[in-house]
C-alpha cells in the first residue's frame, strides 16, 4: 500500500507499460513472502484446530484413545516444513525479488527521465543539474521553454536556455543512456570570461553506458552469503555492521516465527470447552498478528537506538510469544 500511489503515478502519468507494472508488483510480492508465510501458517493452524474444537472432534479423538501429542503432531511437522521454506525465502528468494524491484525502478527512473521533471518548477535532482521547463510531456519526453544550470565543472558552470527539447532514451540499453536534445537556444559559460554560444540543435548526454554504475544493493537485497561476509567485514563502521546484523537476525527471527505462530495456533485452537462462534479463530489470528508486530517493532526500535543488544531485541518477541503459547498449550493439553 505504501507503493500504491507511486505505482499509480508510473502507470497513469508516466505511461509505463502494463507488463512492466505486472513485473513490479510481482517482485514486490516476492519480497513480502517472509512476512506472509508465518501469518498464513497461524491462520491455517488456528482456524483448522478451532473448527475441530467447535465440532467437538478434539473430544472425539481423545475418547477414541488418541492423545494430544498425536493430534498436534501434523501441525508441528507442517510448521517445520514451512519454517525451512520461509528461511530459504528470507535469505535467498525475497532478496532476489527486492533487488529486481530496485533495479527495475532505477531503470525506469532513467528511461522515463521526463518523469522527474515537474512542469513549472526547478528540478535539482535531474542528473546533478538544475532543470526548469515551462511545459513537460512525460509521455513523449518533449519539453518547452527550457532552462538548465550545470555545475559539474565548478570552475566553468554552464547555463543553457532553449525554446524546446526532447529526452531520448536508448531503447537498446534502457536506463543506461539518456540523451537530451535541445533546439534553438544559447549556452552561457562563465569562467575567466563570459562566453555565449547560439545553437540550432544541441545534445547533452545525461548518462554514459560505460561509466554508469548499477545501484548499490541495499541490506534487504543481500542474500545469506553476502550478509555474512559484510557482517564480518572489519572495514565497515560499527553502524554499518550493525545494519547488517539487524537484517540478518530479523530474517532469521521471521523464519522461526512460523514455529512460534504454530504453537500459538495450537494453544488456542484445541481448547475443548469453547462454544463461541466460528469467527473466533479468525479474530484470534488477527489479534495475535497485530500484537506480535507491535511488540516486534517496539523491540526493533530499541535495538536501533542502542538500548538493547541486536540479537536479544530481535529474538525476544519470539521467546515471549513461545513461552505464552507453551503455557496455554500445556493448559489445553491437560
Amino acid at each position: 500500500m505504501f507503493q500504491a500511489l507511486r505505482l499509480t503515478e508510473f502507470l497513469l502519468v508516466h505511461g509505463i507499460k502494463m507488463t512492466t507494472m505486472v513485473k513490479i508488483m510481482g517482485f514486490m510480492s516476492i519480497s513480502f513472502l517472509p512476512m506472509l508465510l508465518p501469518m498464513s501458517l497461524l491462520f491455517a493452524v488456528l482456524l483448522t484446530y478451532n473448527r475441530f474444537s467447535l465440532d467437538s472432534e478434539i473430544i472425539a479423538f481423545k475418547s477414541s484413545g488418541v492423545n494430544t501429542g498425536a493430534i498436534i503432531l501434523p501441525a508441528l511437522v507442517f510448521a517445520v516444513i514451512i519454517t525451512i521454506i520461509s528461511s530459504q525465502t528470507s535469505f535467498y528468494l525475497a532478496p532476489w525479488g527486492n533487488r529486481q524491484f530496485e533495479v527495475l525502478i532505477n531503470r525506469l527512473g532513467n528511461t522515463k527521465a521526463a518523469a522527474s521533471i515537474r512542469e513549472g518548477t526547478f528540478s535539482e535532482g535531474f542528473f546533478d543539474m538544475v532543470v526548469y521547463a515551462n511545459k513537460v510531456n512525460s509521455q513523449t519526453g518533449v519539453l518547452s521553454d527550457i532552462f538548465i544550470y550545470d555545475e559539474k565543472n565548478p570552475n566553468a558552470p554552464l547555463t543553457i536556455v532553449a525554446t524546446e527539447g526532447q529526452i531520448i532514451p536508448d531503447e537498446t540499453h534502457p536506463g543506461h543512456s539518456v540523451l537530451l536534445r535541445m533546439f534553438k537556444g544559447q549556452i552561457h559559460r562563465k569562467g575567466e570570461s563570459h562566453t555565449v554560444i547560439n545553437f540550432d540543435s544541441y545534445d547533452v548526454m545525461l548518462s554514459d553506458p560505460i561509466k554508469l554504475k548499477e545501484k548499490e544493493k541495499t541490506a534487504s537485497s543481500l542474500n545469506l552469503g553476502e550478509l555474512q561476509s559484510l557482517r564480518n567485514n572489519s572495514g565497515f563502521s560499527s553502524e554499518k555492521r550493525k545494519e547488517y546484523d539487524i537484517e540478518y537476525h530479523k530474517r532469521a527471527a521471521l523464519s522461526v516465527a512460523c514455529m512460534v505462530f504454530c504453537v500459538l495456533g495450537l494453544a488456542f485452537g484445541i481448547v475443548t470447552n469453547r462454544r463461541s462462534g466460528k469467527s473466533s479463530g479468525f479474530i484470534f489470528s488477527v489479534g495475535f498478528i497485530i500484537v506480535y508486530w507491535i511488540v516486534y517493532l517496539s523491540f526493533e526500535s530499541l535495538v536501533r537506538s542502542n538500548q538493547i543488544a541486536t540479537w536479544l531485541g530481535l529474538w525476544l518477541p519470539n521467546i515471549l510469544f513461545t513461552l505464552f503459547g507453551v503455557y496455554h498449550l500445556r493448559k489445553s493439553w491437560n
